[in-house]
């Protein structure tokens, strides 16, 4: 390797809410020699992170826009709104987003749910990140709603989450700058899709070999003449030469026996 030349590597951004674990295990498995490095990044700077060439490619909230980016939507999260264990919403197993009409319903600044209304009444501030939100909850201010996996990011022993009906839903999705799909990038798209090591685009490019040395092509030949010999001993005259027999036996030579002159 010379001076100017840089070993591979592979940087994955992703927003909070998101456990990227199981794919780099998978990456890790696959290609050792591809050190995998994470960039954790706030939904709202993931697009530009991408952009900016902060991160190869990069687990984020939907919606994005799609001119210089490539998505691909992978799964949609449940809206829960997050109560103290002791609020009156903790009896149910699940309310709408009418049942909080009368609480007051804190909407961070850093919020990932495109409301058209927000749900309840609105607090008299808005508290800065998510995290701020769930401490105000704790402390009696009002409720938050949010993606589940946010409720369990942010989880405290005093507080639990109920899921909301009728209120918008966040997606994440894989996405990565649509003029650098490079071959790292798709390997990690294999990996994320759940293609198989062994799948045609799902494992490393295989090395090159010389003309007229490939083992299969090899192979090819020598087996049609193998099939040739094999003919000569198993066809259909095969164990039924009428000479092959001892003397005298009747498998000797018939035909009509000559008349004596």
């Amino acid at each position: 390797m010379t001076g100017s030349e840089v070993p591979p590597s592979f940087r994955l951004a992703y927003v909070p809410g998101v456990t990227p674990t199981k794919w780099v295990r998978i990456w890790n498995e696959r290609l050792p020699g591809v050190p995998l490095t994470l960039v954790a990044v706030s939904a709202a700077e993931a697009p530009d992170a991408l952009r900016d060439g902060g991160a190869d490619a990069g687990f984020l909230r939907l919606p994005v826009d799609r001119t210089d980016l490539s998505a691909i939507p992978l799964y949609t999260e449940t809206t829960v709104v997050v109560i103290p264990k002791d609020h009156v919403v903790a009896a149910v197993d699940e309310v709408s987003a009418e049942d909080l009409a009368d609480e007051i319903v804190l909407h961070p600044l850093d919020d990932t749910l495109e409301w058209e209304h927000p749900p309840g009444q609105p607090a008299n501030e808005r508290p800065a990140t998510t995290e701020d939100a769930v401490e105000l909850v704790a402390a009696g201010v009002g409720l938050l709603v949010v993606p589940q996996s946010l409720a369990r990011l942010h989880h405290r022993r005093d507080l639990t989450y109920r899921p909301v009906s009728d209120v918008p839903e966040s997606r994440i999705a894989l996405s990565w700058p649509q003029d650098e799909t490079t071959e790292l990038v798709e390997q990690f798209i294999g990996i994320v899709r759940g293609r198989t090591v062994n799948s045609s685009r799902g494992r490393p490019p295989a090395p090159a070999q010389s003309k007229g040395k490939s083992p299969e092509a090899g192979g090819a030949q020598r087996k049609p003449a193998a099939g040739k010999a094999a003919g000569r001993t198993t066809g259909k005259t095969a164990g039924k030469n009428p000479r092959s027999g001892p003397r005298g036996s009747k498998g000797g030579k018939r035909g009509k026996p000559r008349r004596r002159s």
